[in-house]
């Protein structure tokens, strides 16, 4: 599938959004063909990159001690320490709420076993537990990456949807987006792009235009 072929859907699907008074989110949905989805090894979960951006707010919330969490304090929304850890572990709607209104959790490796234990109930049926952050990485380059980047994760259904950008990004940024996630699609499936059955782009409210 050629890039311009996607610019050409995308650029169509922002002509044809009618104006709302929100900025709108562009997603694409994706259907999948010939997987047994039952089988949790057929199942599509990937964290990508997006080269472009997300063109949205992703909120980010570290899990760690020391240098580590003062360097996180300026990039990521929220940093906890073991301490906040262990208060979250004792109370399970506070974990709740803390899943359900971030994107990505990171955690420096020390830590996760802890957070197995205290949050591994509420985290893992969400898909949510943190990315670990070894000695060697950086946690500010770790938090910006993760800005940028979507979860794809098809779990037993057929037709899974992931975030692609903004109204107000070019169909140029919003098209690249989209071949990221295209060629990952491709590269990792059983059979390629013949696992793929078709994929729509849209914005919020608008409508659907088949992107292959």
């Amino acid at each position: 599938m050629a890039n311009n072929e996607i610019e050409q859907a995308v650029s169509r699907a922002l002509e044809d959004s009618p104006e709302r008074n929100f900025r709108e989110t562009v997603d694409l949905a994706i259907n999948l063909r010939d997987l047994d989805l039952n089988d949790p090894s057929n199942r599509v979960d990937e964290s990508i990159v997006l080269p472009s951006g997300t063109g949205q707010d992703t909120k980010i919330v570290v899990f760690a001690e020391g240098e580590t969490a003062l360097r996180a304090e300026d990039v990521a929304d929220d940093v906890l320490s073991g301490d906040d850890l262990e208060d979250l572990g004792d109370d399970n709607d506070a974990a709740k709420d803390l899943a359900d209104d971030t994107d990505f959790f990171i955690a420096e490796a020390s830590m996760m076993q802890d957070i197995g234990r205290y949050l591994g109930t509420v985290l893992g049926p969400r898909g949510k537990m943190p990315t670990p952050l070894q000695p060697d990485d950086d946690v500010v380059e770790t938090v910006n990456r993760m800005k940028n980047t979507v979860q794809l994760r098809s779990g037993d259904r057929r037709t899974f949807h992931t975030l692609v950008g903004a109204e107000d990004m070019s169909a140029e940024d919003i098209s690249e987006n989209i071949d990221v996630i295209v060629r990952r699609l491709h590269s990792n499936l059983e059979k390629g792009p013949l696992n793929v059955d078709t994929i729509y782009v849209k914005t919020t409210m608008g409508p659907s235009v088949e992107v292959a």
